[in-house]
């Protein structure tokens, strides 16, 4: 086993997560998106298909969004998320590469390609590797259960952000990393381009199993406080002001060595201007973009991302506002349809994650 992809990348360069400004019915431009191996896989079992992003993916199937979503908190749900891109990056200078990328200490983030050219124009020993793979993540509290039903290596052995190779279902040259985007447990599998309409239909057999598109995916994460790159943190967002500065290598901290350190590194020690925050609301759903008011009625942020929450049957969102703002259970006022009602500051994740830890 080793290291997986780290948590900054799971919650900073998610880019084609769902996005409704993404993601839009199939229409004439349809031939000119891209598809996953799946695609016919998911017109035979009634996905209805979107252009999201420049693929044409799955937004739902036969079952109601909601349903999709309260079945992955309960048991688990197959989502194909292979239009992210897979890299193989290596070298003995593949750790200078990343680490001029990325604030943790080692990550495997999606590179710049530019960035690679620069360090072999230095003389670096790097390169990059584009693999033809699908990506199939299981996810919910019984995932773990039915994988181990087509695998040989113990799961239990398994604990949150560790990958290992192994056959699945058949399937050999699998690489299955616990890990996912929906705060259940649950496991992203890395498989062979050629393997994965039949390791979709393996898992499928297992009644537990439901498959799940991009609008179940969107609320779930959201419930479990986890960001959309594009909406919710962007090049332009420090990870102080995002909320995430566990994601900052203790190393990396002392010698501030990494990218934006001279900014980032003072936000630590002092005040920051901003902060991301949860929001609760009862009323209508906040939605990206919605204004976010002081009780006074002045505007002070937006809001990022925002939806009702299946699992508490209240509007949920995150958004971002000055740090005197920022502390959990401030009242506040959003702007929903030219209407403003009440919202408070609310701690994340709205749903407790369920992330597999060695014990």
């Amino acid at each position: 086993m080793q290291r997986a992809v780290s948590v900054v990348a799971r919650l900073g360069f998610r880019l084609q997560a769902f996005s409704p400004d993404l993601c839009r019915p199939l229409s004439f431009t349809q031939d000119v998106l891209r598809r996953t191996p799946l695609y016919d896989f998911h017109l035979a079992h009634g996905g209805k298909m979107v252009a999201f992003a420049g693929w044409s993916l799955p937004v739902q199937y036969q079952d109601s969004h909601t349903d999709s979503h309260l079945h992955t908190r309960q048991h688990c749900s197959l989502f194909d998320v292979s239009h992210m891109l897979q890299t193989k990056i290596c070298g003995s200078d593949r750790v200078k590469l990343m680490e001029s990328l990325v604030v943790g200490d080692i990550a495997e983030l999606r590179p710049n390609q530019d960035k690679v050219r620069e360090l072999q124009n230095q003389g670096r020993d790097v390169g990059l590797e584009v693999l033809d793979n699908a990506l199939l993540a299981l996810q919910g509290p019984t995932a773990a259960q039915v994988l181990q039903a087509g695998v040989a290596d113990d799961l239990r052995k398994l604990p949150f952000m560790t990958s290992a190779v192994m056959e699945v279902f058949g399937v050999s040259g699998c690489r299955v990393t616990r890990c996912g985007y929906t705060g259940e447990d649950g496991v992203e599998i890395s498989v062979p381009a050629a393997g994965a309409v039949h390791l979709a239909t393996a898992l499928l057999e297992n009644p537990e199993v439901k498959l799940a598109g991009l609008a179940a995916r969107d609320s779930l994460r959201l419930e479990a406080g986890l960001c959309l790159y594009g909406n919710d943190i962007d090049e332009h967002t420090t990870p102080v002001e995002g909320s995430l500065s566990w994601t900052l290598g203790k190393r990396r901290r002392a010698a501030m060595d990494f990218p934006g350190a001279k900014v980032i590194v003072p936000q630590l020690k002092g005040k920051v201007q901003r902060r991301r925050v949860g929001l609760m609301c009862e009323g209508a759903p906040m939605r990206a973009h919605s204004p976010i008011l002081n009780m006074e009625g002045t505007m002070i942020g937006t809001v990022t991302s925002g939806c009702p929450s299946p699992s508490l049957k209240k509007n949920v969102a995150m958004g971002y506002v000055p740090f005197e703002y920022s502390r959990p259970g401030t009242k506040l006022m959003v702007e929903v349809r030219r209407k403003q009602q009440m919202a408070v500051v609310s701690k994340m994740p709205f749903v407790p994650t369920n992330y597999y830890t060695l014990k």
